[in-house]
C-alpha cells in the first residue's frame, strides 16, 4: 500500500514539472526554485504519511497481536477445560474398573470357596451313611422352617413306631389323616452312572434297571415299616433330598411313580415336601379354628341364657322400684298434708294466746 501512494506522488511531481517547463520554459530559475520546493513539501508530506502508515500500522499490528492473545488465551482455557473433564471422566472409569476388578476377585474367592464345598460335597454323598445324614438333615431343616423348632404336638424326628421302627419324622396330622411317616432315601450311586452322558448305553441301561430297583426297594421298605393298621395313616412318604433326582423319576419313570401309587407311598422332594407341609398346616390352623368357633358358639349360647336371667332380674328390679317409687311419692303427699296441719295448729296456737 505505501508503494502505490508514493508511485501516486511521483506521477503527480512529473505532471507538475512537465506543466511548469511546458508554461515558463523562459524562466529555467524560477522552475528551478519552484522544483525545489516541491522537493521539500514532497519530502515533508512523505515523511509525515510514512509516519502516519507507521503509527497505524503499529495500532493495527498492537490491535492484532491482543485479538490473537485473547483468543489463544480463550483455546488455551477450553482445552484445559476439555482436558479436566477428560480427566474427571478418565478417573472414574479407572475407580470403576477397580471396583469391578475388587468385586471380581470376590466373586473368585466365593467360587474357590464354593468349588472347596462341593469337592466337600461330593465326598459326604460318596458314602452311603453320611448321604443318608445328609438327608436327614435336610428334612429336619424342612419341618423345622415349617412347624417351628422343638414342635412335638405336631411333629417328632427319630421317632420310634409300635413295631420298633425308627421313622425319621412323625407327623401328627388330623384326623382323618393320623400320623404319618416320612422317610429320606438318597439313591445317588445308579443314577449318577445313569445320566452320566460319557457312559456307554449299556452302562447306562444296567444303572437304570438298577436305579429303579432302588427305588422300589425303598418304596417297599416305607409301605412295610412305616403305614401300619390302626396305628398310623393308610399312607407314607419318601423324600428325596435332591430335586434332580425327583424330576428324573417323574419325567422318564412313570412306571416308578405308579408303583409307589400302588403301596400308598407319595414320593416328594424338598420343594414339593414344603408344599405339602404347608398345606397340612392349613388344614391343621383351620381345624384349630373351627374348634374355638364352636367353643365361642357355646359360650355365647350360654352368655345369652344368662343374659336373659339378668334381664328378668332387672325387670322385677324395675317394677319393685317403680313400687317403691310410687310408695314415696304417696308418703312424701302425706308429710306434705302432716306439715301444712302442724304449721295450721302452731298458727292457731300463737293467735289464741294472742287473743
Amino acid at each position: 500500500m505505501e508503494y502505490i501512494i508514493i508511485s501516486i506522488l511521483v506521477v503527480n511531481f512529473l505532471l507538475l514539472v512537465f506543466l511548469l517547463l511546458k508554461n515558463n520554459s523562459s524562466n529555467e530559475s524560477n522552475i528551478t526554485e519552484r522544483l525545489g520546493k516541491l522537493e521539500t513539501n514532497m519530502i515533508k508530506e512523505f515523511s509525515d504519511f510514512k509516519g502516519s502508515l507507521t503509527k497505524e500500522l503499529n495500532d493495527d499490528f498492537t490491535s492484532l497481536n491482543d485479538r490473537m492473545e485473547n483468543k489463544l488465551n480463550h483455546i488455551n482455557d477450553a482445552v484445559n477445560e476439555r482436558l479436566d473433564q477428560n480427566f474427571e471422566k478418565t478417573n472414574k472409569t479407572f475407580n470403576s474398573v477397580l471396583e469391578r476388578l475388587t468385586k471380581i476377585d470376590e466373586a473368585q474367592k466365593k467360587i474357590d470357596t464354593l468349588s472347596n464345598d462341593i469337592i466337600s460335597l461330593q465326598g459326604v454323598l460318596t458314602d452311603k451313611k453320611t448321604r443318608g445324614i445328609f438327608g436327614e438333615i435336610n428334612l429336619k431343616n424342612i419341618v423345622v422352617n415349617i412347624f417351628g423348632e422343638n414342635n412335638d404336638k405336631i411333629y417328632k424326628l427319630q421317632y420310634t413306631l409300635p413295631n420298633n421302627t425308627i421313622v425319621d419324622c412323625a407327623l401328627f396330622a388330623p384326623e382323618p389323616l393320623g400320623l404319618i411317616g416320612i422317610d429320606s432315601k438318597f439313591p445317588l450311586e445308579h443314577y449318577q452312572i445313569m445320566v452320566d452322558k460319557n457312559n456307554s448305553e449299556l452302562e447306562r441301561t444296567k444303572a437304570e434297571k438298577l436305579f429303579k430297583a432302588d427305588m422300589k426297594k425303598h418304596i417297599d421298605a416305607i409301605h412295610d415299616k412305616y403305614i401300619i393298621p390302626g396305628v398310623t395313616a393308610d399312607q407314607a412318604i419318601l423324600f428325596l433330598p435332591a430335586e434332580a433326582i425327583f424330576a428324573e423319576v417323574n419325567a422318564y419313570h412313570n412306571d416308578i411313580v405308579e408303583y409307589a401309587y400302588s403301596k400308598k407311598v407319595w414320593i416328594v422332594s424338598p420343594t414339593t415336601l414344603m408344599s405339602t407341609l404347608t398345606m397340612i398346616q392349613v388344614v391343621m390352623m383351620n381345624i384349630e379354628r373351627d374348634k374355638y368357633t364352636k367353643i365361642i358358639h357355646k359360650e355365647l349360647k350360654l352368655l345369652d341364657e344368662d343374659f336373659k336371667r339378668y334381664k328378668e332380674r332387672w325387670d322385677k328390679l324395675s317394677r319393685s322400684i317403680d313400687t317403691v317409687g310410687k310408695d314415696v311419692k304417696d308418703l312424701h303427699i302425706t308429710s306434705e298434708k302432716i306439715t301444712k296441719r302442724f304449721d295450721s295448729i302452731n298458727h292457731v296456737e300463737i293467735e289464741k294466746i294472742e287473743e
